[in-house]
């Protein structure tokens, strides 16, 4: 058993501890635009096309369109797509686009029907963004929160970069311990399954994209053959940001505290049934990479914890290393969001709750026989022809 804890304590120490470091001397080379130096107009003042869909969003797409008014760029329209809402969405948007402010700068397009072999947000973004005007295409959420100035800082770090796709984090409101435990655990696996900081380096294939705010060149969308390649593609966001990438394209991805914000979910279990319908996909809907994921994912999470209690001596060691680094994290996470360091004691929580998210996602979908997203059924089989 000795010999166990050593080989599992340094596996894990080493894989916790090589992720510290990345982020530790990573991080930092990822722009803020959020600071005074992109607080400037872009050169030329492209014009942008804001694409904003939703599906049964009546309490949050006033709020966010009105505030996609309110912004201080002057070279910009809005265009918001009503997806199929069985709600009051499509007469808010209506209310929205009637005021004087909006005039000229918000069109609302109103889906009745989806087409077959399309998700029905894909084919919301594609119906919009056939109809843009601009050089840029902005691809946001009808959740989100936008700051008066977020566009005048993205597309001047743009143009300076001289980036074809910039994807900006969101900063998350969060009301309750059981949501920050959540994101908080979500945040720590990204930085272990992803390299931001290594984005920018065409030499990697290390991509991203981000729902809240993936900003595109109209010419690079063309390119990557638009949301027509993504139809249907549970992981949009993600995989536009793959395209752009394995594409040639120039990519980039920043911070900017507070510039857009977003309520992902209302407590722990919000953040459960939202993953669930992500989770199998992003094990390209095999159960075996499925069972294999959530086993690895308990063993990274869960056996450093478990490993300083069994062990003895200096067994402990390596088990030691691995939770210094896993806290380490969620220190580096506190400086860039509002969860403070001591979540870290609900790791095992929040890791448990994960390994049974990837394991109902999986379940639930199969017995399914696809996924049932926003009021609609996707097939499983369609849904694997559709992965990138």
């Amino acid at each position: 058993m000795t010999y166990f804890h050593w080989i599992a304590g340094s596996i894990l120490a080493l894989a916790w501890f090589y992720r510290l470091l990345g982020a530790a001397f990573g991080v930092p080379k990822i722009t803020d635009i959020a600071t005074p130096e992109w607080n400037r107009t872009p050169p030329g003042s492209p014009h942008v096309t804001i694409v904003v869909p939703a599906r049964n969003e009546e309490a949050h797409i006033e709020q966010a369109l009105s505030q996609l008014l309110q912004l201080d760029y002057a070279n910009y329209e809005v265009i918001a797509i009503n997806d199929r809402s069985t709600d009051r969405t499509g007469e808010a948007m209506d209310r929205v686009a009637a005021m004087p402010s909006a005039h000229g700068k918000l069109r609302v397009i109103h889906i009745s029907e989806l087409p077959a072999g399309w998700l029905g947000k894909a084919h919301a973004m594609w119906t919009a963004a056939k109809q843009a005007k601009g050089e840029w295409i902005l691809f946001t959420d009808a959740d989100v929160m936008f700051e008066p100035e977020v566009l005048n800082r993205a597309l001047s770090y743009a143009t300076a970069e001289r980036a074809d796709h910039v994807v900006l984090f969101p900063s998350m409101v969060m009301h309750n311990p059981g949501e920050r435990m959540m994101i908080a655990f979500f945040q720590t696996l990204f930085v272990f399954g992803h390299r931001p900081w290594k984005v920018a380096d065409p030499k990697t294939k290390d991509f991203m994209g981000v729902g809240a705010f993936n900003l595109i060149r109209k010419s690079t969308y063309e390119a990557i053959g638009t949301y027509e390649a993504l139809r249907f593609e549970v992981l949009d966001d993600m995989k536009l940001g793959k395209l752009v990438k394995t594409s040639g394209f120039a990519q980039r991805n920043v911070f900017g505290h507070g510039l857009i914000t977003i309520r992902w979910a209302h407590g722990a279990l919000g953040v459960v049934q939202n993953l669930t319908k992500n989770m199998f996909a992003v094990m390209s809907f095999r159960p075996f990479m499925t069972l294999l994921g959530a086993a690895a994912l308990g063993f990274l999470n869960l056996m450093p914890f478990l490993g300083l209690i069994l062990a003895h001596g200096w067994a402990r060691v390596p088990y030691a290393v691995a939770l210094f680094s896993i806290f380490g994290i969620y220190v580096g996470m506190s400086w860039m969001s509002d969860i403070a360091p001591y979540y870290f004691v609900l790791h095992p929580a929040s890791s448990v709750l994960f390994v049974y998210i990837v394991l109902r996602s999986m379940v639930l979908t199969l017995a399914r026989g696809g996924v049932v997203w926003r009021g609609t059924f996707y097939p499983l089989e369609e849904l694997k022809r559709g992965l990138v």
